[in-house]
Parts: structure tokens; sequence; C-alpha cells
């Protein structure tokens, strides 16, 4: 074998197969489709992966089981008066907001827990939905104000009114 000989045979371009250009081509009619069923179809999904043909598909054959209140859990930011020392000045207001703009929570939360792990020694003003005894005391010990935030309302459990009594008639 010489080097003339090496490309014999080799395609470097595969040409794209044009199909639906009449019965001369080869490819015409069915367009290499073949007849009937879903993959001569336009739109097919071929078949979708989930697809168990006529076979009761996995997720209606597994059972329901259990109860998650997903919905209607709160998120709390939790944060430690060792934190609010490290981060703040003395006499400073500590909420949700201030905590956000000095990078200490990020995320959306739906309130504040502050707890007592670490040393204050700086008084605060703190605004939170939550204090812990041990935070409570710490903060309150230094002169600082603990002002506890009113939670979400409640979610009401029966917006319909009552219907009115049947009559005997």
């Amino acid at each position: 074998m010489d080097l003339s000989q090496v490309h014999v045979g080799v395609h470097r371009r595969k040409r794209k197969k044009r199909v639906g250009r009449g019965i001369g081509s080869g490819h015409g009619k069915t367009s290499t489709r073949g007849h009937k069923g879903q993959r001569s179809r336009a739109g097919t999904n071929k078949p979708h992966p989930l697809s168990e043909g006529g076979q009761m598909p996995l997720i209606r054959r597994v059972p329901r089981r259990g109860f998650s209140n997903a919905t209607w859990r709160r998120e709390y930011a939790i944060v430690n008066v060792g934190d609010l020392d490290r981060v703040f000045a003395d006499g400073d207001t500590v909420d949700l907001e201030t905590l956000r703009q000095k990078r200490v929570i990020d995320g959306r939360y739906d309130g504040l827990r502050v707890l007592g792990e670490g040393e204050l020694r700086k008084r605060l003003l703190v605004k939170a939905h939550h204090f812990s005894a041990s935070a409570r005391s710490k903060i309150e010990s230094l002169g600082g104000t603990c002002e506890v935030l009113p939670g979400p309302k409640p979610v009401p459990q029966n917006k319909m009114k009552p219907r009115p009594p049947k009559l005997p008639y």
C-alpha cells in the first residue's frame, strides 16, 4: 500500500440524504419512514422516554402516601448574636433588610430568628420574629432591645359563607 491508496473509498464529507424528492430518487413517497405507525407521523416523540406503550405508567402504578406541608411551610433566616456583634456597630438597628445589606443572609425568607451562639459586646436594637431565651438575655443585658415582629396572617380556613338552612317544604 502506498499514499495514493490511503484515501480511496474514504469520503471526507458525507452528503445529506435528500428525502421526498420523487420516486426516482429511491427516497420518495414515504421518505424512508415506512408505512403507518408512530414513527411515520409528523411530530412524534419517538417514543417519549417515559412512555411504556400500553402498560400502565410507573407514575400511576406507585401509590400516593403521606402528606407534605411544603405549601404552608415558612422559611426563617437564622442568625446568631455572635454574627451580629461581628458585623454591626454599637447602636445599630438589625432587621432582615440590614442583614441583607451587610451580606449576612441571602435568599428569600419569611422571617428572622435570633439565636444566642457567640458573644455580644454592642448595644443593638434587634427586630426579629423570634428570639431564643439566651439571645434575648444577651441583647437586653447590654441595654439593647428585642422587638418581636408579628408573623404572617393565618390562612383563612373557610372562605365560603355558610349555606342557608333548608326549608321543610
